[in-house]
């Protein structure tokens, strides 16, 4: 019979290794399914971290490490395996990868999300040198700078808008003539001074030695090619959901597991947490408490199930 676990925890992310952590502190018996080879999540490709409290300008790398040694320091157990499903046996949940399969009472998923990229030449270059897919994140780093922002959905015009409280000049990049964000964002995206709108143009490249430096777009009606001179480019056309092994086993909203503060899905047992739940702020901070509720809700769970008794 395969051991079963209190708790398996999918994803070492802030939102994971946050509830690793939260585990190990409730002596569950836990187990952490990681598909990288280092853990951190998202945060790893991040420079510079300036909103996480108590750690002002921390290395995103050095922070995903901090997040892990707290982990490992506790006895958390991790393994390196892709999820390819999980199968809900009522008493039990079954996670199967591609090495096997392991069992546990309850599940954390925190799996996360991916920015959608552009695919153009410089971006993955310049990434966390002035390429940025969060600008609440790293828009301090811009202050009194030129900036562009390359998207046209509620998003992009926020960061937009966000931005240009900071920054000395805002270039909005977006590939039709008309937004597609809510009339009441557009409005003030467009009443700036300092914003201005490259209408239904395209990223071409991102230039730059060692960070960037300009930004090349060409116009689709005309065919003009533009340099746009800049520190910073922001892009902002949308982020997917790492949530593809889950279809069909939790309700979704177009991806995102439906999850309250608490981590509760549709499914007992079944907990989400970090940027692969529905939430309105995705952050590291978010993140991390996400990963202490979920923890505590499925703790609740074993409670009623079992009596408080873990393995």
């Amino acid at each position: 019979m395969a051991h079963r676990y209190d708790l398996i925890i999918i994803g070492s992310g802030p939102a994971g290794l946050a509830a690793a952590v939260y585990a190990q502190r409730a002596k569950l018996d836990t187990l952490v399914l990681e598909k990288a080879m280092v853990s951190g999540g998202q945060v790893l490709t991040t420079y510079e971290v300036d909103n996480y409290p108590g750690l002002p300008g921390i290395g995103g790398y050095d922070l995903g490490l901090k997040l892990r040694e707290h982990a490992d320091r506790l006895g958390a157990q991790f393994q390196e395996a892709e999820v390819l499903k999980i199968e809900d046996r009522g008493s039990y949940k079954e996670v199967v990868c591609q090495d096997g399969a392991y069992e546990a009472q309850t599940l954390v998923i925190a799996t996360g999300a991916v920015h959608r990229k552009l695919g153009i030449p410089g971006e993955e270059e310049l990434a966390g040198a002035g390429v940025s897919y969060c600008a609440t994140c790293d828009g301090a780093f811009f202050r009194n700078k030129t900036v562009a922002v390359i998207g046209g959905g509620d998003v992009a015009v926020e960061d937009g808008i966000f931005l240009a409280r900071m920054c000395r000049k805002v270039y909005v990049v977006h590939r039709r003539d008309e937004l597609r964000a809510a009339r009441s964002l557009q409005e003030s995206l467009l009443s700036l001074e300092n914003v201005e709108m490259v209408w239904d143009s395209t990223a071409d490249s991102i230039e730059g030695e060692g960070s960037v430096e300009r930004l090349l777009v060409t116009n689709k009606k005309t065919g003009e090619a533009r340099s746009l001179e800049v520190q910073g480019v922001f892009i902002a056309v949308g982020i997917t959901p790492e949530s593809s092994a889950f279809k069909g086993l939790v309700e979704m909203d177009h991806g995102y597991i439906k999850a309250g503060e608490d981590g509760v899905t549709s499914v007992p047992g079944i907990f989400a947490a970090g940027d692969v739940r529905t939430k309105s702020l995705r952050q590291i901070i978010t993140a991390a408490a996400d990963g202490a509720n979920a923890v505590t809700s499925a703790e609740r769970y074993l409670t009623a199930h079992q009596g408080g008794e873990t393995r």
